[in-house]
């Protein structure tokens, strides 16, 4: 399957929020997201063919990178897209000069800290009762990852 990229713009926002929406128990509100468009932030979305697949939110402050946000539309996850939109997310930032990356992950969320164990990050720490649960019920730890690039 031939993925593109293409960066985010104010105007694919409405576009990604349905993806943002579904991906996650507590979802960015769509002025959020749209506020995380442009200037320190950077990002792209990924499709195939007509499809959009996924997308990556990523801030660049002082030589450094965070990943604020990525999701892949539930149906294609487990297929390597998330793979292909991190990788994409570290290539721009180093394009932009960073030398350090920087996430949060839910303490839940094996899949994920597999990915990113597997391209480098390590636990820095733990933010505990960072994230609501799922169910609304209590919260959840953060643990904060880092990569040196």
């Amino acid at each position: 399957m031939t993925l593109s990229f293409h960066d985010i713009t104010l105007t694919d926002v409405a576009n990604l929020m349905p993806i943002e929406n579904i991906c996650h128990s507590h979802p960015w509100s769509e002025k959020t997201f749209a506020s995380c468009i442009g200037g320190r932030y950077f990002g792209q979305f990924t499709k195939s063919q007509e499809t959009i697949i996924g997308f990556y939110i990523g801030q660049y402050v002082a030589n450094e990178a965070t990943l604020m946000d990525i999701c892949v539309i539930p149906e294609q996850q487990s297929r390597g897209f998330g793979k292909a939109l991190l990788k994409q997310f570290i290539q721009q930032a180093k394009d932009q000069g960073a030398n350090k990356l920087w996430l949060e992950v839910r303490a839940k969320n094996i899949s994920a800290q597999m990915l990113y164990i597997n391209h480098g990050f390590t636990e820095i720490s733990r933010r505990t009762g960072y994230y609501p649960s799922a169910s609304g019920m209590g919260y959840e730890d953060a643990i904060v990852m880092s990569a040196s690039l």
